[in-house]
């Protein structure tokens, strides 16, 4: 069988997209900050029968603050200039409820857990469980504006947390931690 992008012949019927942006601000605090936006790219029916024209499905923003170690959310909000019905701003207060998770190792599944199905909305979920890792990168990209000095061992590695089991490259055992362990151990060796 070939390739998936192969069997593609038609134009969309539907697109979603997703955009991070991180700000910086003092005491190594930043914003990050998410929107989601759904179009309809042709026109189908509703339920009832009515029509359904092409346009912005759901067009919604999420704002984190963040800081501290491990980088948590310290306050949260949310924004729905575009949605599908009146009643689905009724669900912004729901973000409140990840306020002072970390950013670590099993962050999407957690904000399932605390917003997913009735507790929230589902396209307020995916937006948030999907920004923990644009965040960290925003994170780490505002620290590595300056040099940061070498770690001696795992235990000065900053941030390690955020990463170790994240993926099968992060993994405990994996290769990116056996190259940290091997750059430490050569400075190590070197030092003496």
């Amino acid at each position: 069988m070939g390739k998936l992008k192969d069997l593609i012949r038609d134009a969309p019927v539907h697109e979603r997209r997703l955009e991070f942006r991180t700000y910086p601000l003092e005491d190594e605090r930043l914003i990050v900050e998410g929107w989601l936006k759904d179009e309809r790219l042709v026109p189908g029916y509703h339920w009832d029968g009515g029509a359904r024209p092409t346009g912005t499905v759901h067009w919604m923003c999420v704002r984190l603050l963040l800081g501290g170690r491990p980088l948590s959310i310290l306050d949260a909000e949310a924004e729905m200039p575009g949605v599908p019905h009146p009643l689905c701003p009724t669900t912004l207060d729901s973000v409140k409820k990840i306020i002072g998770l970390p950013i670590v190792s099993g962050y999407g599944e957690t904000v399932h857990k605390r917003l997913g199905g009735v507790q929230g909305c589902n396209h307020l979920t995916h937006l948030i469980a999907t920004m923990g890792t644009a965040a960290l990168h925003g994170y780490w990209t505002q620290r590595s504006r300056e040099p940061l000095p070498m770690p001696k061992s795992l235990d000065e590695f900053p941030d390690l947390g955020n990463v170790i089991n994240s993926c099968r490259l992060w993994r405990e055992d994996g290769p990116l931690m056996e190259q940290i362990r091997t750059t430490i151990e050569k400075q190590r060796d070197t030092a003496r």
